[in-house]
């Protein structure tokens, strides 16, 4: 039987943007998904210079007029204030919180880390790599680039609360890696809040030390304790934060669905005696576990299926889309016209309605197997469509050119 990250894709084959970070990707979600580091020598021999290079780096903090939250600074392990690198960026484009590349030279020369965040959002070849990484893996990716000055540390020991690839783009650094004091932690379960416990296993024996160099791919899963010094120059690497959805999010929905129901349940509803001090002994505590036993047990897995590939929706974003260009395309549609479902839109048929990232889209006037061509990814003429229904794909951001 394939698995789970071969199944949708022609021939069954992985994902290409997975494959090029952990090689084997069998091995990697049998044995090191979510479990354990994985360190990869000489993963890209171009460095990953076709995601980002110090050129690129360059550009985006001079010419494509970043404002906050896509850059943060960091010295000495704290987060300095938002003022000490943006400005106006004058006449016609006057708002103050754009990143100033004059305060960033000055700050960078003293020694202060450079994060480019939400790189998923704003640089093309990320996004393009972060939107196939993601479908690759079934969870939420992000993508920040931090850009060290020589000798620098930039963040202390930490751990993150998401799993994390690191990509080695330029100049070398020094990774220290430790095991984890709370693995596997939760959102709102930061390393703040372990700050003794984290100090003392950075003093322990590391589990991987290494130089990462251009090429190089290091795979975290959350909750391992990091650190990285640059060695000798300026260093770049992204780092790929991977919002892994877990059984606790299952168990959320689960709970949620259960309380709905219990919120139709008169018993469940009545208030507590009159003069209550809300003692144990006054609380109902035994009746109410089991009305909500029963509330679990009554809920369909399916219902739950359907709230999460609802946050799955919300939680990446469809690939890029020209208005001008569908507008065009609208206009221009004649039966001969192709077409072909716009990539990463998560998209699914509930009756006579598509729900996507897009939105919900009524397309009852559609025959069910020309949907579900279009569904896999089939090219289809407008003709197939109906030019009407066609008109209103393009114009809803459903469908592309073909």
């Amino acid at each position: 039987m394939p698995h789970p990250l071969h199944e949708g894709r022609p021939g069954g084959d992985p994902g290409p943007a997975l494959a090029r970070v952990v090689g084997d990707v069998d091995d990697f979600a049998a044995r090191t998904w979510g479990r354990e580091p994985l360190l990869r020598k000489a993963a890209d021999g171009a460095g990953f210079a076709d995601l980002l290079d110090e050129r690129a780096v360059d550009e985006l903090l001079s010419e494509r007029g970043l404002r906050t939250p896509f850059l943060r600074v960091a010295k000495g392990g704290s987060t300095l204030g938002n003022g000490a690198f943006t400005a106006p960026g004058g006449t016609g484009a006057g708002i103050a919180d754009q990143v100033s590349d004059d305060k960033l030279s000055a700050l960078f020369a003293g020694g202060s880390t450079l994060v480019l965040q939400a790189l998923h959002r704003v640089w093309p070849p990320i996004i393009d790599f972060c939107q196939q990484l993601a479908a690759d893996l079934g969870h939420p990716v992000q993508a920040n680039a931090y850009v060290t000055p020589p000798q620098n540390q930039g963040f202390d020991d930490h751990y993150d609360v998401h799993d994390v690839f690191v990509l080695q783009v330029a100049g070398q650094k020094l990774w220290s890696i430790h095991a984890p004091v709370h693995p596997l932690p939760l959102r709102d379960q930061p390393w703040t809040d372990r700050r003794d416990a984290v100090r003392r296993m950075a003093d322990e024996a590391p589990v991987i030390e290494t130089v990462l160099e251009p090429g190089d791919v290091l795979y975290l899963p959350r909750g391992y304790l990091h650190s990285a010094t640059a060695l000798g120059g300026v260093t770049v690497h992204l780092t790929i934060g991977i919002h892994a959805w877990t059984r606790y999010a299952v168990a959320e929905e689960l709970a949620a669905l259960a309380l709905e129901r219990l919120a139709d349940d008169e018993e469940a509803r009545a208030s507590l005696a009159l003069g209550t001090t809300l003692a144990g002994d006054e609380l109902d505590a035994s009746a109410m576990v089991a009305r909500l036993r029963d509330a679990l047990d009554a809920v369909d897995p399916s219902d739950v299926a359907d709230r999460l590939r609802a946050r799955r929706r919300g939680a990446q974003r469809a690939a890029p889309l020209g208005p001008l260009a569908q507008h065009a395309l609208a206009a221009s549609l004649d039966d001969a016209t192709t077409v072909r479902l716009r990539d990463h839109l998560d998209a699914s048929l509930d009756g006579d309605v598509l729900h996507s990232r897009a939105g919900r889209t009524p397309v009852g006037t559609i025959s069910g197997d020309v949907l579900k061509r279009l569904l896999a990814g089939d090219v289809l003429t407008a003709g197939d469509l109906g030019l009407d229904a066609t008109r209103t794909l393009v114009e809803a951001g459903l469908v592309v050119a073909g």
